[in-house]
């Protein structure tokens, strides 16, 4: 890794006052969610395998993408709504009463929630130049007053899955047809213009997720400048013997013992947030 240290080691005096132009987080929220009995939705030609199974196990829960949406809360200034909307790709392994092997089959599933956020005001036009080599300078696309929403998510974890029946007052069962980029995670499996059906039998998945949300917005702040950082270590390039270069690198102790100490992390604590 490249060091960036000040001459003489010592940090120097404030030279000068500088203005960048940066993301201000203005608001945020953390969320423990669990999501009990999401839907799954399989590609038709399996249903026959889903109605046929006697228990189901979920496998692993990958998260595809998450959009988001921003929008002014009436009557309440400076704040938003940010519509999140989750999409999952689910591992099933369905299992039968009879001696059949257990068959594996990969599902979505979609879980929609709504948070509100402070974002301040903003009500100015904003335009930029956007250069590209061998064409005309172009204007920018004007941005958006509402701030930006962001989301950090990690790893979803499947905590249990179940076969349940399909019913004509389920507000779940409503037609939702699946983005087409959906449709590109998992290929040649859905047709085109796919709205999930009225099957005998479905699958409920339950998933745990965390994730923090941030509006933010592009403002211009003043901050001490020390001085230029000039880098202090040399670029290696000495690629001749790969021998040597492996010897250089140290032994992995802890993938072969792994640390005994305490995770911080608090597995089945009360804690409302782990850290």
């Amino acid at each position: 890794m490249t060091e960036n240290k000040c001459p003489g080691g010592s940090l120097p005096k404030i030279r000068e006052a500088v203005c960048i132009d940066t993301s201000r987080v203005y608001d945020s929220c953390a969320d423990k969610d669990c999501l009990a009995d999401l839907s799954v939705q399989f590609p038709p030609k399996y249903q026959d395998i889903i109605d046929a199974a006697s228990q189901v196990k979920c496998r692993k829960v990958d998260l595809l993408n998450v959009t988001l949406d921003v929008e002014r809360v009436p009557f309440n200034r400076g704040c938003y709504s940010v519509d999140i909307t989750f999409y999952f790709k689910v591992i099933v392994e369905f299992h039968f009463c009879n001696d059949q092997e257990p068959v594996v089959l990969k599902g979505y599933s979609v879980f929609t929630k709504k948070c509100v956020l402070y974002g301040s005001d903003g009500c100015v036009h904003v335009f930029s130049s956007t250069y590209k080599p061998y064409h005309e300078d172009t204007q920018g696309t004007e941005k958006c007053t509402n701030p930006r929403a962001k989301i950090q998510v990690a790893d979803p974890v499947c905590l249990g899955a179940k076969l349940k029946r399909r019913c004509d007052c389920c507000a779940e069962d409503a037609c939702h047809p699946i983005p087409k980029w959906i449709c590109k995670c998992f290929p040649n499996e859905y047709p085109e213009n796919f709205c999930p059906s009225m099957q005998e039998k479905t699958v409920a998945v339950t998933i745990g997720i965390f994730s923090i949300v941030q509006l933010e917005r592009d403002v211009q702040m003043l901050i001490p400048a020390y001085d230029f950082c000039i880098p202090q270590k040399e670029c290696s390039c000495d690629t001749d013997d790969p021998c040597e270069t492996f010897r250089k690198i140290c032994f992995p102790v802890d993938e072969f013992f792994p640390p005994k100490e305490k995770n911080s992390g608090c597995c089945g604590c009360n804690e409302p947030f782990c850290p």
